[in-house]
């Protein structure tokens, strides 16, 4: 076995070669990096790009002077109408319209649906009625659009409508509109 004291010696010697070594690396590439870093810094100069300047707003002026006044007499009697409780006399208008089932044309708006024929079924007229590619035959008393607008009258050329719609002041009146038939462009 190995004498204590050898191997006391053996781990001294040991530890201090170590440390030399640690020591003798350390301290001479600390200065050539600091300079290194020195010029780097000095050599790169970022590209900052300036931001545009802002748009200039320009404000619309609110020139709708057809449109009632929102803040007018008509507006404020008929606010006060629907606070009081009073119902209008036009109301009576649209009572049985929501009583009803509705018709599978009304929830289409008439903006989309085009009159491209007639044809007589047990001598009464019907017109045919083109929404998205599919074919309706509507007859008086049906019901189409989005306004409650039940046709009244069938004829080669037109389909006539009653519809039900709200006023500027908020009240229900009817109103009738047509439907031209849609001559087929070639």
């Amino acid at each position: 076995m190995v004498p204590l004291a050898s191997r006391r010696l053996g781990r001294i010697v040991l530890v201090s070669l170590a440390a030399a070594l640690v020591a003798g690396c350390g301290a001479g590439g600390d200065n050539s990096l600091a300079t290194w870093m020195q010029q780097q810094r000095a050599e790169v100069k970022p590209k900052i790009e300036p931001i545009a300047p802002p748009k200039a707003y320009t404000p619309e002026r609110y020139s709708e002077t057809a449109a009632a006044d929102p803040f007018g007499r008509e507006k404020l009697t008929q606010a006060l109408r629907r606070e009081s409780g009073q119902a209008t006399n036009n109301s009576t208008l649209l009572a049985p319209e929501l009583a009803r089932r509705k018709e599978p044309l009304e929830s289409v708006p008439l903006d989309n649906m085009a009159m491209v024929g007639t044809l007589f079924k047990q001598g009464k007229p019907v017109a045919l009625i083109k929404v998205d590619n599919l074919l309706y035959q509507v007859r008086p008393g049906q019901y189409m659009g989005q306004n409650y607008g039940r046709v009244t009258k069938v004829s080669e050329s037109e389909v006539v409508l009653r519809e039900i719609v709200q006023d500027p002041v908020g009240d229900w009146v009817e109103r009738v509109t047509t439907m031209q038939l849609q001559e087929r462009a070639q």
